[in-house]
């Protein structure tokens, strides 16, 4: 017997929405901070270019089996928005990653997360520019997890060549992240995502022919190959869909809200991992995160 949905399925969706939109941004969030823990690991051994590369090949292989189909049937729509695809590509996928492994070279992956940190405060600034209002709630939250951001590398970063590359990096992420709320309703999310990672790979083709050229290729060894089977199939192909669904249900600046956690975990990562020390006034720093991102995240009643 057929049955029809009643009056409370949509209120109890969109009650939900919020809620799963969290999780996805959380999810992503913690992913994501292995693959700065990952550049940070291979800065020696796999040239920036040739990690990217190769990151996205693996990811397109992962995400092919899903989203090529939908992307085939969607090829006209694809066209239509052809600037809007390749925008998003090149932003999130061809230039993002590989200012993140340029950066890796020289700049520890607890720093790293710390710089990253900064893109939602432009994440919100763009929402706020495309008319969306913030809240109070919002707002107070963001400001008290920058603080701790702010407090986080005012006790002892210093800035290098390392960490402009990751400036350069939050911006290109947070211009993204902002991009996705402007996607095409009827694009499906898969295919989507398989479009940027086939275009943000053929952007990447002429400079890793280049990369190899000049620097010579990588030894694939299991110190290699693991880590980049890492950031292309949980980094990439699982973040990236968990983000952009997480956008499409809370928006940008309250998904940005979340990835504050990611200094924290980044931070936690790279002393479990390799070996770099985290300081008592750091983990202060990183409870005021923390208090900014439960407070900004909460629903208004």
């Amino acid at each position: 017997m057929h049955q029809t949905a009643t009056p409370l399925t949509r209120p109890r969706k969109a009650a939900a929405a919020p809620v799963l939109g969290l999780a996805l941004a959380a999810l992503a969030t913690v992913v994501w901070s292995g693959s700065f823990v990952t550049s940070r690991a291979l800065h020696d051994s796999v040239p920036p270019i040739q990690h990217a590369f190769w990151r996205w090949v693996i990811a397109l292989a992962a995400v092919a089996p899903f989203g090529a189909r939908q992307a085939w049937r969607q090829r006209k729509l694809i066209r239509q928005h052809g600037r809007y695809v390749l925008l998003a590509s090149l932003l999130g996928v061809a230039v993002y990653n590989t200012l993140v492994n340029q950066a890796g070279l020289t700049t520890p992956a607890a720093t790293m997360g710390m710089i990253m940190a900064a893109s939602p405060v432009l994440m919100a600034v763009f929402e706020r520019l495309g008319g969306v209002r913030l809240g109070a709630r919002r707002t107070a939250g963001l400001l008290t997890a920058c603080a701790g951001v702010l407090l986080l590398m005012g006790g002892g970063a210093s800035f290098g060549a390392g960490d402009l590359w990751m400036i350069a990096a939050s911006c290109c992420f947070a211009a993204y992240s902002a991009l996705l709320r402007r996607r095409p309703a009827e694009l499906g999310g898969t295919a989507f995502l398989f479009t940027t990672f086939l275009v943000g790979t053929v952007l990447l083709l002429p400079v890793e022919a280049a990369s190899v050229a000049l620097q010579g290729g990588f030894r694939p060894t299991p110190g290699t190959v693991l880590p980049l089977l890492y950031v292309g199939v949980a980094s990439s192909a699982v973040a990236f869909f968990a983000w952009n669904k997480a956008i499409a249900l809370i928006g940008a600046a309250r998904a940005g809200i979340v990835y504050y956690l990611q200094p924290v975990c980044v931070a936690l990562l790279s002393w479990g991992l390799l070996g770099e020390v985290t300081e008592w006034p750091q983990l202060l720093c990183m409870g005021l995160i923390l208090g900014g991102v439960l407070l900004g995240a909460g629903s208004r009643r």
